[in-house]
Formats: C-alpha cells, sequence, structure tokens
C-alpha cells in the first residue's frame, strides 16, 4: 500500500502570513523586528502548548487546570532566580545560563510533581467523561491559583531579566531582543525531542500504539495506565518550563497568569488539530506573528486578531491543519 504523501500545505502557512504582511508594515527593519518578536513568543506559546497537546492527544483529557502548572513553574524560578543573584546580575550570558537552566529544572521537577498528584486525585476518577473533566479540572486551577497565592502572596512579583540577556543584536536597522532569539532556540529544541520521542522511540510507539489499541499493547505484557501517567507528568512539566519562559518574557508573575494564557493555548490547539505537536508548533507560531502585527497595526483589535485567525483556519479545514486521525 503506498504511503500517504506528507501534507506540505500547513507549513507554507507562516511564511506566507509573514510575507503578505510586509507591504502593510513597510519598513523592512519594523518587519523584521516584528517578525521575530512574533517567532519568539510563538515559541513560548509552543512550549505551553505542547504539553496540553501531548494530554490531549495521546490520552483524550481535556485539562483546564493547565493553567496551575505554568504559573507554579513561573513562581518557582522566580525563588530560585531571587536566590542566585550573583549569576542574574551579571552581564555574562554563560553565569546567567548557570541560573536560568537551574531554575528551569526545578520549575518542570514541581510542576510534575503536582501534575502526578493532580492526575492521581483530579484527573483519573473522570477519564472518559469529557464534560466532567472541564468543570472539575478547572475547579484544580481556582485551588491551584490560591495555595499559590498562599506560599508567595497575591501580588504581582517582578521576574527580572537576566542582565547578560537585556539588550539587542543589530541586524542592520533592525534591533533584536537577545532574549527572543534565546526563546526561538529553546521552542525549536523541544520540538525536536517531542516529534524525535514519539516518532523513533519504543516508549513513543507504545504510547501512539496505546491511543490506537490499548487493549493489543496490554495484552503484550506493556502497563499503559503508567506510560499515560508518565504523559501527564511529562506535559505537567512542559507547562512549568514554559511559564518559566513566559514569566521572563513579561518580566513579572501573577497567580493568574496561566488562566490568561490558556485562551491561546486552546486557540493554538484547535487551529493545529486537537493533538497535533507539528499543528501546535505552526498555530503558535501564526498566534505570536498575528498577535505582534496586529498590535502594530491596529492595537484596538489585536484582542480579536486570534479569534478571527482561528475563525479562518476552520473555515479551510475544520479539524484543523493536521487533524489526529484517531479524533
Amino acid at each position: 500500500m503506498k504511503t500517504p504523501d506528507f501534507d506540505w500545505k500547513p507549513l507554507a502557512l507562516v511564511p506566507v502570513l509573514a510575507v503578505g504582511i510586509f507591504p502593510f508594515i513597510g519598513s523592512g527593519s519594523t518587519w523584521l523586528t516584528l517578525t521575530v518578536a512574533g517567532l519568539a513568543m510563538g515559541m513560548i506559546i509552543f512550549i505551553i502548548a505542547s504539553g496540553l497537546t501531548l494530554v490531549f492527544g495521546l490520552m483524550d483529557v481535556l485539562n483546564f487546570g493547565h493553567g496551575v502548572f505554568i504559573a507554579l513553574g513561573a513562581f518557582v524560578a522566580t525563588s530560585v532566580l531571587g536566590a542566585m543573584g550573583d549569576y542574574t546580575q551579571s552581564e555574562s550570558m554563560l553565569r546567567n545560563m548557570l541560573a536560568v537552566l537551574p531554575a528551569m529544572v526545578v520549575a518542570m521537577l514541581v510542576a510534575g510533581a503536582v501534575g502526578l498528584v493532580f492526575e492521581r486525585f483530579i484527573v483519573r476518577p473522570v477519564y472518559g467523561q469529557h464534560l466532567k473533566q472541564i468543570l472539575i479540572t478547572m475547579g484544580g486551577m481556582i485551588i491551584g491559583e490560591e495555595l499559590i497565592k498562599v506560599v508567595w502572596g497575591p501580588a504581582q512579583i517582578a521576574l527580572p531579566m537576566p542582565e547578560g540577556m537585556r539588550g539587542s543584536l543589530l541586524f542592520g536597522d533592525a534591533a533584536i531582543e537577545k532574549y527572543r532569539l534565546i526563546a526561538v532556540t529553546v521552542g525549536l529544541v523541544v520540538f525536536g525531542i517531542l516529534a524525535w520521542t514519539l516518532a523513533r522511540t519504543k516508549v513513543g510507539l507504545l504510547i501512539r500504539a496505546g491511543v490506537q489499541d490499548r487493549e493489543m499493547v496490554e495484552s503484550l505484557g506493556y502497563r499503559i495506565k503508567r506510560l499515560f501517567i508518565g504523559v501527564f507528568v511529562v506535559g505537567s512539566a512542559l507547562a512549568g518550563l514554559g511559564g518559566v519562559m513566559w514569566g521572563l518574557y513579561q518580566q513579572s508573575v501573577t497567580p493568574q497568569m496561566g488562566a490568561q494564557v490558556n485562551v491561546l493555548i486552546f486557540i493554538v490547539i484547535i487551529i493545529g488539530g486537537l493533538g497535533s505537536t507539528g499543528g501546535a508548533l505552526i498555530g503558535a507560531l501564526l498566534v505570536g506573528l498575528m498577535a505582534n502585527y496586529t498590535g502594530f497595526l491596529a492595537p484596538k483589535v489585536a484582542l480579536f486578531s486570534n479569534i478571527a485567525l482561528m475563525a479562518a483556519v476552520l473555515l479551510w479545514r475544520p479539524q484543523g491543519i493536521y487533524p489526529v486521525t484517531n479524533r
């Protein structure tokens, strides 16, 4: 049987949007700055959304409490970075990374551990019941936000950018912020690891096979339940990593930041095809670019631009750009 050709058309959406908007901006340097800023924002959103994409795409779980792991990761990072002032205040990028990388690791570990508890006591009783999943996970997020307020307080906390990551690099007349380039790099690394794991490793094969035919995989002696719990923990850890990136991007954190980002996350997942990692990447890049372009050209409509983008994509492909086949 002939293998179906890869669908390349969605890959053209990002460059088509970037090139199509250029005449409206006019200035090449401004266009380049906005485009890199949009790609960086999109990569951060992808890191956050990738965890929920895994959980929904592989486990069929609508986790509306995903935002609590985003906020938790960001607040953990503020504590870790706050204790490493000698490194964050240095102008050396290397010393900055010696502070940021441990903050990311600790944030992922804490978010993953809380995700394990969240799955056991909140999500597991409602597997296969989407309406109950929405209600109970939203309740879990509200409780999580209140617990964050107990530990760190209800007020907004500053998360200053490390000194070495501040400033911009000049490309002709265009100024590109250093942190945006870092965000693009981290996003590409996360996507590469996820794509390789799901497509090239035994664990990824077992997870995908378990989604298609759980009974068959369990009959071979593999415990799919443990694999799925691992997927939820990894998804929560990725949300924690995304929270660190988003907190540094905004240079502040609040207990409600996860809930505020949730709207963008679900737009990305819907555009991507409800569970597709590649689709989520393209959707996140489109969302990031659209937010930056419209914020520059028409700030009053920026809030609605991504909803319009989602509607346009769904008119073209009602199931998203790369729909998951078992949906």
